[in-house]
């Protein structure tokens, strides 16, 4: 007897959210709290003056290379879209999680669809980080964020306009997108997501993350 439809629709819509995992292991176990292996390089943020919260820093390029997650660091990469600045974007993420021997899982949530729950479930999967590819999971992204602040995000090739001290993002002159109430920047340049530049994001936003460095963006015009 074949299905209800709305058993199928169910299916589907799952299979569209959940698109792989890098091992096996088991992440309902805790395991140590992360720690950066390295440390930030001179010009990263001014010492005498931190950032303050939605604050934006330049930092020299280069001053994250040094810093890295321990083996094992759990992150869910949470993406949407097939243009090509998001494709640069998730690309530089897994390859970086392979460099690092990183835990990368991903959650892939289907254009025109209901996003928020796609992030209920990188959510319920319990990562370290949360890292955001894709200018459609910004408005989303608003709205869930502010009730979940003990987990980490970061919103890489896009910000959010009002982010809680959870949220970091690296952004630049050619991305910077801020959501659907301010529309798309005036100066974005889809040719603009280069590998290198995508590379320096997910390095230097998980440099920052790893150091407490939350809640700001991390501007990269000089990468």
């Amino acid at each position: 007897m074949r299905p209800p439809l709305r058993a199928v629709a169910t299916l589907a819509t799952a299979a569209a959210l959940v698109t792989g995992c890098s091992s096996g292991d088991d992440w309902s176990r805790p395991h140590s709290k992360p720690i950066p292996v390295g440390t930030l390089g001179p010009g990263f943020v001014d010492p005498s003056a931190p950032p303050t919260p939605e604050g934006t820093v330049t930092p020299r390029p280069g001053s994250w290379s040094g810093v890295r997650p321990t083996k094992g660091y759990r992150v869910v990469l949470l993406t949407t879209g097939d243009d090509r600045p998001t494709r640069a974007l998730v690309t530089a993420v897994k390859e970086w999680a392979r460099e690092t021997h990183v835990d990368l899982r991903t959650v892939t949530a289907a254009d025109g669809h209901d996003l928020v729950p796609s992030i209920s479930r990188a959510l319920e999967m319990g990562p370290d980080l949360i890292v955001s590819a894709g200018n459609d999971l910004v408005d989303p992204l608003a709205l869930v964020t502010p009730h979940h602040l003990s987990q980490q995000f970061l919103v890489v090739g896009a910000e959010l306009a009002e982010p809680t001290h959870n949220v970091t993002a690296v952004d630049w002159s050619g991305a910077s997108f801020r959501g659907e109430g301010l529309g798309m920047s005036s100066a974005y340049d889809p040719e603009s997501f280069t590998a290198q530049r995508c590379a320096a994001a997910i390095r230097a936003g998980v440099a920052a993350v790893l150091n407490e460095l939350t809640g700001i963006v991390i501007w990269l015009d000089q990468v």
